[in-house]
C-alpha cells in the first residue's frame, strides 16, 4: 500500500510542472511596441497654397490631409499620387510623402478657339481685385511707368532695343508678339499661361455677353456655354499715377502695333462699350492670363 501512494504523488508532481511550463510560453500582446510612421505633406508652391497633415502616426490610424489655396485666384488641383480629394483621409500603413499641386483658377467660356481665361488678374487675390500693372513686354510691376523706365527703350538713343518693325524707331527685328520670357502672365503664372493674342481679345468681345456691374465697377462676361468671369475696371498707370479705377478697363494683348511699334494692342472698356485699341507700350495696364 505504501508503494502505491508514492506512485500517485509522483504523477501529480509531473502534471504540475507541465502546466507551469505551458503558461510561461504565452505572449502578452500588450507588451508589443507601437509602430509609427512619418507622413510628410508638401505644397508645390507655398505662395499658392498651404497644406496640413504632416506628422508621426501609429500604424493603422487615419490621417486627414488638407490643401488650402492662398487666395481665390488659386485652386487645389490634385495630390502627387493622382488623388483629387480635399480634404483627404487615408489609413497610415507606412512612411509616405505627398505633394499638393495648386494651380490658377480659370473658366471655360465655350469659345471657338478653346482658350480658357483666368478668373483673376495677374497679381490679384480675388476676381474683384485690380491686381498689378505691367508695361507691355515687362514682367514685374514697378513704381513709375514711363519711357525713361521702359525696359525695351534706350532713352539716350531714342530707339527700341526689341519689338521693332520700323527702322525709324530702332533696329528692326520684326517681332510682333511677345516672347514668353517677356510675357507677364507666363512668367508670373507659369505653365501654359500667357497674355491673350489680338484674335483672342476679339473672340472674347464678339462671342460673349458683357454686362456692366455698376456697384462693382467692371464687366461680368458670360460665355456661350453660360460660364462667366468678372473683369474689373482697374484703370491704368502713367508715370506714378493710377487713374480711372472703376471707370476704365485696360488689358494688354500680346500683339504689337506693327504700323506704330511704339504702341501695343489692348482690350479696353468702360460702362457703355468695349473696344480694342493700341497705346504706348511703356504705360502700366492690367494682364489677364489665358491658356489652351
Amino acid at each position: 500500500m505504501r508503494k502505491n501512494r508514492f506512485l500517485v504523488v509522483t504523477v501529480l508532481s509531473v502534471a504540475i510542472v507541465c502546466t507551469t511550463t505551458f503558461v510561461s510560453c504565452k505572449k502578452d500582446k500588450s507588451e508589443e511596441p507601437n509602430i509609427t510612421y512619418t507622413l510628410t505633406v508638401l505644397s508645390n508652391d507655398n505662395k499658392m497654397g498651404t497644406v496640413t497633415g504632416s506628422g508621426s502616426y501609429t500604424e493603422g490610424t487615419e490621417a486627414t490631409l488638407t490643401a488650402t489655396p492662398a487666395s481665390e485666384a488659386c485652386v487645389f488641383v490634385k495630390w502627387s499620387d493622382g488623388n483629387t480629394e480635399n480634404p483627404r483621409t487615408l489609413t497610415v500603413t507606412g512612411n509616405l510623402e505627398l505633394t499638393a499641386t495648386f494651380g490658377y483658377a480659370f473658366v471655360d467660356l465655350g469659345l471657338p478657339s478653346g482658350v480658357k481665361w483666368a478668373t483673376c488678374n495677374v497679381g490679384a487675390s480675388s476676381p474683384f481685385d485690380t491686381g498689378d500693372y505691367f508695361a507691355w513686354g515687362e514682367v514685374t510691376p514697378k513704381h513709375t511707368y514711363s519711357w525713361i523706365t521702359y525696359k525695351w527703350y534706350k532713352g539716350a538713343d531714342g530707339v527700341f532695343s526689341k519689338y521693332c518693325t520700323d527702322d525709324n524707331y530702332g533696329v528692326i527685328d520684326n517681332k510682333t508678339t511677345l516672347d514668353l520670357t517677356d510675357d507677364a502672365a507666363h512668367v508670373n503664372m507659369g505653365g501654359a499661361w500667357r497674355i491673350p493674342t489680338n484674335e483672342e481679345v476679339d473672340e472674347l468681345r464678339n462671342y460673349c455677353n458683357w454686362v456692366w456691374m455698376k456697384n462693382i465697377g467692371g464687366y461680368m462676361v458670360t460665355g456661350v456655354n453660360g460660364n462667366a468671369m468678372f473683369l474689373p475696371a482697374a484703370g491704368y498707370c502713367e508715370n506714378s499715377n493710377v487713374s480711372d479705377i472703376g471707370v476704365y478697363g485696360n488689358y494688354w494683348s500680346n500683339s504689337l502695333n506693327e504700323e506704330n511699334p511704339t504702341t501695343a494692342y489692348y482690350l479696353g472698356f468702360r460702362s457703355t462699350y468695349t473696344f480694342k485699341n493700341s497705346y504706348n507700350r511703356c504705360y502700366g495696364r492690367s494682364v489677364r492670363g489665358v491658356f489652351k
